[in-house]
């Protein structure tokens, strides 16, 4: 990793990658400031975030592994590639089907 006054440069997420505990959620802030929080979060199988809100609108990057998640009163399938916008205040919740690596951005 790469932190200069200007910017962070991270080559690769996934290198090396994150040694998860069994039965557990990682996470891994790798910028907050005044105008964003940027997480990494990694998942074992079966581990879930329960519902929740944010006052902050939050895109979720799937970078590997399988999952669901709860929009609202919709549940959609995630799979490596995924990305979903939420907007604030919206309920949300995730399960891991498999382990589960994402990235998290909170716009402040």
């Amino acid at each position: 990793m790469s932190i200069k006054s200007s910017y962070i440069f991270l080559p690769n997420l996934l290198i090396p990658p994150l040694q998860l505990p069994k039965d557990t959620i990682l996470s891994k802030v790798l910028l907050k400031n005044s105008e964003f929080d940027v997480t990494l979060f990694a998942f074992d199988a079966n581990q879930e975030l329960s519902e929740h809100t944010s006052v902050f609108p939050a895109i979720l990057e799937i970078l590997e592994g399988q999952g669901s998640m709860t929009l609202g009163k919709e549940e959609v399938q995630m799979n490596q590639g995924a990305w979903i916008y939420i907007e604030p205040n919206l309920p949300h919740s995730l399960k891991a089907k498999t382990p589960l690596t994402m990235l998290l951005t909170l716009r402040k």
